[in-house]
């Protein structure tokens, strides 16, 4: 075999890997959930990020409920979760 046949060969096959593996269904437990940023519904210290000035990220919220901390809920779930507080809010609280 040339050289030229066995690179056409190896291009050939690899493009056919390459079709089998994206067209292959992806497994339930791979797919990333659906979910969106709940203001106002994390303890103090349990928030995933932005708890506003004074805090860096994660975890840094000093306050439970602080309307300007998020953490991540299944999508369409937030202005259902009752705090103390009030409900979840999509947007950040004063």
């Amino acid at each position: 075999m040339t050289s030229i046949s066995v690179n056409s060969l190896l291009a050939a096959t690899l493009s056919a890997a390459v079709a089998v593996a994206a067209a292959a269904p992806v497994p339930a437990h791979a797919e990333k959930a659906k979910t969106e940023k709940c203001y106002g519904v994390a303890k103090a210290g349990q928030n995933d990020c932005s708890a506003g000035p004074g805090t860096s990220c994660a975890g840094t919220s000093a306050k439970d409920y602080d309307g300007k901390a998020w953490k991540l809920v299944k999508a369409g779930t937030c202005l259902k979760i009752k705090t103390p507080a009030g409900n979840g809010s999509l947007t950040p609280k004063a």
